[in-house]
């Protein structure tokens, strides 16, 4: 979108450099008193068609125009000089031009060539002193409008870079932060996944060891239950090895922790300052150890960001179970999170567990006052 719009800037600018170039040459053609017309006219073309290119030249294109002006000065007599207006457009052009150079000692330097030039029209036309301090100081306030306005465009560029630095960084943390979160939810899961396959291993070793003697065709098929259980389990294990961040403790044997364990977070939460009141509806169907782990996660964050910003307050857990889903809710009556604050990573990660099982969340201000986190995630989870 930018660069259509610098593109039909463009374009409108390089219009109007034109327009005032045929205006100018009709203007040389048109007027009386003009001497040497044909020369007028092309000098006319050299002080219009260079503000063309400014852009790509900003100092040397008014530089020329401003020689082309002093060469029609030179050549006129008084009363061509003064039968024409475009030359005093010209002049007002290259100052505020020379002013929009952001080099300040060539700034400056523009401003001297621009009333050498006025001095050098004065003079030819005929002007007394007090018409020459007159247009130099309108040409040097075209100047310092330029440079006004050099020095704005400056500082809008500049802070739409800054603007677009932050928003990149901003895009590139919330990059590393959604992936670190897949890479901690891949190992989770890996605990999950490796203490389901480990009961399903030693359940087949037990059946296989209970098999008569002549049962050889079921004892072959448990063995290779067994076999592509371990081999499994190992191949899962080099996976988790690649996942985890060097110097990064492994992963703990003991099951991941789930909604019944919530008594034990809040104890915690609360000896760091925050009280919790935890309320259970429904009966607890049976719920995948994924999603039992998701749901826990989630409370865990939500309380977190409640002692962050809502320490001193109060907050409530619910957890709701209806039909095939579990509904969470983290409410706190804090202050809430202050404004351009967020969720941070934390939210990241809650989308993406939530995201993992199809489930749903949603986070705000609290009516009343304070803040609530909400998600709902399916007891099976989402295939």
């Amino acid at each position: 979108m930018n660069a259509v719009l610098e593109r039909i800037r463009q374009r409108a600018f390089e219009a109007l450099v034109l327009t005032f170039a045929v205006a100018s040459v009709v203007e040389a053609l048109a007027a009386q008193h003009v001497q040497h017309r044909a020369l007028v006219a092309l000098l006319a073309l050299g002080w219009t068609l260079p503000f063309a290119l400014r852009s790509r030249y900003p100092l040397w294109a008014p530089l020329v125009a401003l020689a082309m002006l002093t060469a029609f000065a030179l050549i006129s007599p008084e009363r061509s000089i003064s039968s024409l207006t475009m030359p005093f457009v010209a002049a007002l052009a290259a100052a505020v031009s020379l002013g929009l150079v952001g080099d300040r000692r060539q700034s400056v330097a523009g401003w001297a060539a621009v009333i050498a030039t006025a001095a050098v029209v004065s003079s030819r036309s005929g002007n007394a002193y007090s018409d020459f301090f007159w247009t130099a100081l309108i040409l040097t306030l075209a100047w310092f409008f330029g440079s006004a306005l050099g020095t704005r465009t400056e500082q809008a560029r500049e802070l739409t870079e800054r603007v677009e630095a932050v928003e990149r960084e901003r895009a590139t943390a919330a990059e590393r932060a959604t992936a670190e979160e897949r890479a901690r939810i891949a190992r989770e899961l890996h605990d999950v996944v490796a203490h389901s396959v480990s009961v399903m291993v030693v359940q087949a070793s037990g059946v296989r060891r209970l098999l008569k003697d002549e049962q050889h065709r079921e004892r072959e098929a448990l063995l290779s239950v067994e076999q592509i259980g371990r081999q499994a389990l190992t191949e899962m294990r080099r996976m988790l090895g690649v996942m985890r961040a060097s110097g990064e403790a492994s992963a703990a044997l003991a099951p991941q922790p789930g909604l019944e364990h919530l008594d034990r977070l809040i104890a915690q939460v609360e000896e760091a300052g925050l009280p919790v009141t935890l309320r259970v509806e429904g009966d607890r169907p049976a719920i995948s150890p994924g999603v039992d782990l998701s749901a826990y996660r989630i409370v865990q964050e939500g309380l977190t960001n409640a002692l962050k910003h809502a320490k001193g307050a109060h907050a409530e857990v619910v957890v709701r179970y209806i039909d095939s889903s579990v509904e969470l809710e983290i409410a706190d009556d804090g202050p809430g999170i202050p404004a351009g604050d967020g969720l941070g990573h934390g939210l990241v990660g809650m989308r993406e567990r939530v995201a993992l099982y199809g489930g749903t969340i949603e986070s705000g201000p609290r009516a009343g006052g304070g803040f609530v986190l909400r998600a709902q995630l399916p007891v099976e989870g989402h295939a």
